[in-house]
């Protein structure tokens, strides 16, 4: 189990995320934008950051930087439904996993189990 910072401008999408993380046995603390995910990071320690990259306030790259500033072992994973800023993401955190949406929910838990165990 693990603990991961969800930080996901989409309700609904965030509902789906923070549900399917839960279900795989993990604990999920989500935001609903890159401010309040900074905020939490300097709150307490997580595992994981599964965070989009486009968001208002602090943007998803922000929100990583920070994350690696803090927490240097933390991982990342990026999930961006635009190809040119997930690019963007992949070049300023190349230790970052980036997933393209649509994300199918069984793939995210896969990719999130596979980097928790790495």
């Amino acid at each position: 189990m693990a603990r991961i910072l969800l930080a996901e401008d989409d309700h609904s999408l965030r509902g789906f995320l923070t549900r399917a993380l839960e279900r795989a046995g993990h604990e999920v603390i989500d935001c609903e934008n890159g401010d309040d995910a900074i905020d939490a990071l300097q709150a307490g320690t997580f595992d994981l950051l599964l965070t989009d990259i486009v968001m208002p306030g602090a943007d998803g790259i922000e929100v990583a930087r920070v994350a690696s500033g803090l927490y240097p072992g933390m991982k990342i994973m990026f999930i961006s439904g635009f190809a040119a800023v997930a690019l963007t993401a992949a070049q300023a955190s190349p230790q970052a996993k980036v997933l393209a949406k649509p994300v199918h929910l069984r793939d995210l838990v896969d990719e999130v189990d596979k980097m928790i165990a790495a």
